[in-house]
């Protein structure tokens, strides 16, 4: 009898130790973009910049509204497309200027445990922009995971719009 009850509380405890789920709690994968000046010192946004993209239903999406003097931000990212297209529009009280911006990446299943969610990481391969506003983009961090320290994108904006 005695052996049957440490048999069952042995069992007990090996059932529960398997199946701990230890999924990440912060699981965002968002690309990281900072704002720079022609001399690469960091710059702050004196316009006001808003950004929108089109989702996979087709319906246009506003992923930042009216920012003011930020000198970074973040954006989302597709979990399975090859690009992402983004239209920033940056407008002062005289002007307006719009850029498209296409971001060309590959997708990489990341699994962390059988309970948890499929989550995507990705490698970006490329960047493309129209020169309205923006001078130049530099990919800094190409590999996209959940690590918001990283810095993936410069924006270089010119100094004239």
């Amino acid at each position: 009898m005695r052996k049957t009850i440490v048999c069952f509380v042995l069992s007990i405890v090996l059932m529960s130790a398997c199946s701990s789920v230890d999924c990440p709690v912060e699981n965002v994968v968002a690309t990281y973009y900072g704002l720079y000046k022609s001399d690469g010192t960091p710059d702050t946004l004196t316009d006001t910049l808003t950004i929108y993209t089109t989702m996979m239903s087709g319906a246009d999406s506003v992923v930042l509204n009216r920012a003011v003097g930020i000198s970074s931000f973040s954006l989302p990212i597709s979990y399975t497309n090859e690009g992402d297209t983004f239209i920033f529009i940056r407008y002062n009280d005289y002007l307006t200027a719009y850029d498209s911006v296409v971001i060309v990446k590959d997708n990489v299943a990341h699994f962390e445990s059988a309970d948890c969610q499929i989550s995507y990481f990705h490698n970006i391969r490329s960047v493309y922009w129209t020169p309205g506003a923006i001078d130049s983009i530099v990919v800094e961090t190409p590999f996209v995971d959940y690590d918001s320290s990283k810095e993936h994108f410069r924006i270089y904006f010119k100094d004239e719009m």
